[in-house]
């Protein structure tokens, strides 16, 4: 039975500064009803003859009405440093609708919202940011770049030859492009599409551009990416992987003003780099790659899985979609092995080394286009040689070392067998078991792009729980979600502007942010990192005092600053990974709403 306490909203105000460095970190989106809900206390003192266990300290107050609620129950977990106690405190009875605050040891938290439309429209901030990242026609700036895309480097006797490869999206903040990022994000939208059709709006046509055209804006996006990746192959035994390098670096502006001179000349044509099966580099760095299946199998399932979704919208377009499909999986399949990204002047490049997943999706979706038994046995066969993500559960990692960061082909193939269930419960079982009595349930290595790899655990750990009902993962998964929406150290959301009042990145790393003075909506940051990290990195510093230092610690650090490349930059395919887990939040708001 719930026990309701009348205490008047100024007698909260008055003690709100007794404990001035105890802090209460909450969702800053809000909370469904039916959410599992929990808050996290940092104490500067740790009380614990105050805190144990005794959720009377702590009150839930509804701003609407005045009334309070006692806490379900509290629990004192690992500390987090520099903060001596840490306090986990649980109110999922809390389901009314309303504003509340939470007051716990003369401390408020912020106000936060619990209801039903809590998420809702949420799911279409990333799309902002995806096509202010477009490359050619850029709708977000009115203008267009890199009209001179590109010339073949590094492809034996194709070296020099012009390609068309304009389109796609810029990965991060620089202008680089990758197929392996630009595969991934294409998959995660159309994957986002199909698991929530009902949620998502069209305000814009295929170029971006404000106004309908009878296509969910997504699906518009996505296809932006499909014919640029269409364009990345050329030939049908030519598949492109990267255009320009790190001399991308040598600029720092709005991409229509780009002029770096990558020997043609400033801003003509940049370097187009080839999927290859051996190591390479122009320069005295070299990457590691060891096969194009990687590579491959991304434009493989992409491919096909466009081909499924565009049937109905595009037959013609479907149909190029499917028979680049089947071609580029014989290739993929006659190459096994990692096609990693290009260093030039610096010794930075994804480090992809893991293939077997990249091969799973391309078979399960060959198989759902053909039906045929062959390709289920070959995607089984590539499953069972990687039965769990391997960064799960791991402390750390290259740079996108195990990439995608979630196996959504061990989701294809749940619904054909179970061993692909117990697959998808092992990952989590690793995360949870790292995360132990984390005061935020974390078990999320913090390494480079620590939120790509939250985003992939909610997105793992939602769709077990749909899948099988069981919801021995549901601490830790909304644990994850409320991580970026305010619930860490830092109290920062992670996404820019969402939501619209919280307390999101101000000083991205963006030059079309900091240098063309033109605001940024929708883009994941990478995230905090561990210190070590943060120290090793070339370059790195901080361009402004650290307003976030009072939470910093020996091991893991975030700083909302330009000049933190490591922590807060956006990340396109970062960006497109949140589609899911927002499309999802958003459909169970509807819902709910019913």
């Amino acid at each position: 039975m719930k026990r309701f306490i009348l205490i008047s909203l100024a007698a909260f105000a008055l003690t709100a500064n007794i404990f001035a460095a105890n802090y209460i970190r909450v969702n800053q989106m809000g909370y469904l009803p039916g959410d599992f809900k929990a808050a996290v206390m940092l104490l500067d003192k740790a009380q614990p003859e105050y805190a144990a266990a005794n959720h009377k300290n702590y009150l839930i107050v509804n701003i609407n009405t005045g009334k309070s609620t006692l806490a379900d129950s509290v629990a004192i977990t690992e500390a987090w440093e520099p903060f001596e106690m840490c306090v986990r405190i649980y109110f999922s009875s809390i389901t009314a609708e309303g504003e509340y605050f939470i007051w716990a040891q003369g401390t408020n938290s912020p106000h936060f919202k619990v209801g039903n439309d809590v998420y809702n429209g949420a799911n279409e901030i990333p799309l902002h940011y995806m096509r202010q990242q477009r490359c050619g026609y850029n709708p977000a700036l009115k203008a267009t770049c890199h009209q001179h895309d590109g010339r073949l480097v590094l492809a034996g006797k194709r070296d020099g030859k012009k390609v068309d490869v304009t389109g796609g999206w810029h990965d991060a903040s620089d202008y680089l492009q990758y197929l392996t990022t630009s595969a991934n994000a294409v998959y995660q939208m159309l994957f986002a599409y199909e698991m929530t059709p009902t949620v998502w709006a069209d305000n814009y046509d295929s170029r971006g551009d404000e106004g309908a055209n009878g296509v969910p804006d997504i699906l518009d996006e996505a296809r932006w990416g499909l014919e640029w990746m269409l364009k990345m192959n050329p030939e049908p035994d030519l598949f492109l992987n990267q255009i320009a390098d790190d001399r991308d670096h040598r600029f720092a502006g709005v991409p229509a003003d780009d002029n770096v001179d990558y020997g043609w000349s400033a801003g003509r044509e940049r370097p187009v780099y080839p999927c290859s099966a051996q190591p390479y580099g122009l320069f005295n760095n070299k990457n590691e790659s060891t096969g194009l299946a990687s590579s491959v199998g991304k434009f493989c399932s992409s491919f096909a899985f466009g081909a499924r979704l565009f049937k109905n919208i595009d037959p013609e377009f479907s149909a190029i979609l499917a028979d680049r499909a089947d071609n580029a999986y014989k290739v993929a399949k006659a190459n096994p092995g990692a096609c990693q990204t290009a260093p030039c002047t610096q010794p930075y490049y994804y480090e992809e080394d893991n293939w077997v997943d990249d091969m799973e999706l391309a078979a399960a979706e060959m198989w759902s286009a053909s039906g045929d038994d062959a390709r289920l046995k070959e995607a089984i066969d590539y499953g069972r040689q990687e039965p769990v993500t391997p960064w799960m559960g791991a402390d750390s990692a290259y740079h996108y070392q195990w990439y995608p960061f979630i196996n959504l082909g061990h989701f294809r193939l749940a619904h054909h067998s179970d061993e692909f269930v117990r697959n998808m419960r092992a990952g989590l079982r690793r995360v949870a078991d790292r995360a132990g009595n984390s005061a935020f349930r974390m078990g999320i290595p913090f390494v480079w792009c620590s939120n790509n790899f939250t985003v992939a655990f909610v997105s793992q750990a939602m769709l077990y729980r749909e899948l099988t009902g069981d919801r021995r993962f549901v601490e830790y998964e909304t644990a994850a979600r409320d991580w970026l929406f305010g619930v860490n150290p830092w109290g920062k959301c992670m996404i820019i502007d969402l939501p619209k009042n919280g307390d999101t990145p101000s000083d991205p790393h963006s030059p079309v942010h900091n240098v063309g003075k033109i605001p940024i909506t929708g883009g994941l940051v990478d995230g905090p990192v561990y210190a070590s990290i943060y120290n090793s990195l070339l370059g790195i510093h901080l361009r402004n005092a650290d307003r976030y230092a009072r939470f910093q610690n020996s091991r893991v650090v975030y700083h909302d600053d330009y000049a933190d490349y490591s922590t807060n930059e956006p990340t396109m395919d970062g960006t497109a990974s949140t589609t899911y887990l927002l499309g999802r939040l958003a459909s169970a708001a509807n819902k709910q709403s019913k």
